[in-house]
């Protein structure tokens, strides 16, 4: 699988009418160089906690790229079908990981018009979500409380990562700044 994050490798298809009409894999944007050639990931050289501040991240999701490769190319997905597989690979790992959109993920895959993400646990099982649930527990509860979140699970403690005060001065200190406008 094409994959240049460091710590985890996930791939997706799009799938409408029995034909694979997108794929994405997570990345970095085209045209930029990814941690493999910069020689270091990013979040834990920061000691950004798994699951959490994912514009800290020089990676854009697979799920993410499949959406943008198909609006490149004039497709719609509307009634599609997302199929999702991740793994981790950060320092030689090659274990199964629950592949699960992230929040940012979710609200991309909802207004695309995705009906269902078919996907792996831990187990190599198969998993399925229908976009249609989120939309109902977001219309009767804030969708920041979201029931299922993604997170990566990494150890904090293995990784060097710190609480979450200073993470953020970290991010300071270092410039963490992605250029989203989010900081201020």
């Amino acid at each position: 699988m094409r994959a240049t994050c460091m710590s985890a490798h996930f791939g997706c298809i799009i799938v409408k009418d029995d034909q694979i009409i997108s794929t994405g894999y997570n990345g970095a944007p085209r045209g930029t160089q990814d941690c493999y050639e910069l020689g270091n990931c990013l979040r834990r050289k920061m000691g950004v906690p798994s699951g959490q501040k994912y514009e800290l991240c020089r990676s854009v999701h697979a799920e993410q790229n499949a959406i943008i490769n198909a609006a490149r190319a004039g497709v719609s997905l509307l009634g599609g079908k997302m199929y999702l597989f991740g793994k981790r690979v950060w320092d030689g790992a090659d274990q199964l990981l629950k592949a699960y959109p992230c929040f940012i993920c979710k609200k991309m895959i909802v207004n695309a018009g995705i009906s269902e993400i078919i996907a792996n646990d831990e187990n190599g099982e198969i998993i399925e979500f229908s976009v249609n649930e989120w939309t109902e527990q977001w219309a009767k509860n804030d969708m920041i409380e979201d029931t299922e979140k993604y997170s990566a699970n990494y150890k904090r403690e293995q990784a060097g990562l710190k609480d979450e005060e200073e993470v953020e001065e970290k991010v300071e200190v270092e410039g963490g700044c992605c250029g989203g406008g989010c900081c201020g």
